[in-house]
């Protein structure tokens, strides 16, 4: 997959933003306390509820390696229904808008939309991604007391790695509803690698969201646009003759789609490419593998890192694969070196 079309794709489904913290200021906080298990399970868990049951609208920022950016984003509950927008405040326009697992994405500019459904990875500011099991047999979670973030107050924590197979994570969570503020990225040498946070944001009410700010809403002001609804289904490494031989750093795979490749302006080949699109979870962080036919003339390996957001590709026989994720490069790599084809 071409490095530039998969990790906005993949970015996406994570929308995360905030500020930089200083690496003074991490020095000072060092050390904390480890929260119990049965305490540490009902922090999370309200971090979890307040960012998926409550409703919320607010300004995130998003910095890593001395770049920003903004986004107003606006979230609403109702039951199990979710709505959510997303307007992307600085470069090219872009409009994000869900429900439930569909998603809309709208770039006025060029006056085109696509229509997708996607697998269930929670965007900022929720946090678990699997169970809570899982996260504590690879995290620990440390309390490093009070702080405050755009007004509010709130309890700071770390989840602490218990090997060196992931990031660390700095959480503020606001001390009333538990919604998770901020969240840093940080690297073992102690390097805010990428931070996420509001800098304002009210929480609650009752407010719905109007038509416009709805998928079907938006479907039907689109006369003259560009519609893409690109088809994917539902199907696993093994149906499609691959497999790992060996567990990655606690990784479990969470989902698997097949989907059709947006071909390059210049790719003149008469049937689209597919990828194969596996995730993984360790129950925090995501790991996502991408399996498409290899073009030597277009493919390079090697890696690439932007903030916390590292990837690695390689040849695979005719294949081409592209691992990317919130983890340290030696973690993808072994999921590179894992994957194999199966015995016919």
């Amino acid at each position: 997959m071409r490095l530039a079309a998969s990790l906005p794709w993949f970015r996406a489904a994570t929308l995360v933003l905030g500020l930089t913290v200083a690496l003074a200021s991490l020095s000072a906080r060092a050390g904390g306390t480890v929260v119990s298990g049965p305490e540490a399970r009902q922090w999370l868990l309200r971090m979890h509820n307040a960012a998926t049951q409550r409703n919320y609208q607010g300004t995130l920022v998003v910095s890593a390696e001395g770049a920003m950016s903004s986004s107003r984003i606006a979230h609403y509950c109702e039951g199990k229904v979710s709505f959510e927008s997303v307007d992307m405040q600085d470069g090219q326009p872009r409009r994000v808008l869900r429900h439930n697992e569909q998603v809309l994405t709208l770039w006025p500019g060029v006056k085109t939309a696509r229509l997708e459904q996607r697998e269930a990875i929670q965007p900022f500011p929720s946090l678990l991604s699997g169970s809570q099991e899982q996260l504590f047999e690879r995290y620990e979670l440390v309390s490093e007391g009070p702080g405050r973030i755009a007004g509010f107050d709130a309890a700071v924590f770390v989840l602490r790695p218990r090997d060196g197979a992931r990031f660390a994570q700095r959480l503020w969570a606001e001390q009333g509803s538990g919604l998770l503020l901020r969240a840093d990225v940080v690297a073992a040498d102690g390097r805010v690698l990428e931070s996420s946070a509001f800098t304002d944001v009210s929480i609650g009410g009752k407010t719905k969201p109007a038509a416009a700010n709805t998928v079907q809403g938006a479907l039907k002001h689109l006369d003259g646009w560009r519609v893409l609804k690109p088809a994917s289904r539902r199907t696993s490494l093994d149906a499609e003759g691959w497999q790992l031989k060996a567990q990655v750093a606690g990784f479990r795979q969470s989902s698997c789609v097949k989907r059709q490749l947006e071909p390059a302006a210049d790719d003149n080949r008469q049937t689209p490419a597919e990828v194969l699109h596996a995730i993984f979870t360790d129950g925090l962080t995501h790991v996502s593998l991408f399996i498409e036919p290899l073009r030597a003339d277009r493919h390079r390996s090697g890696g690439a890192a932007v903030g916390a957001t590292h990837s690695w590709m390689q040849a695979h026989g005719a294949h081409w694969i592209t691992v990317v994720g919130d983890v340290p490069a030696a973690t993808l790599k072994r999921f590179a070196a894992a994957l194999e084809s199966k015995p016919r």
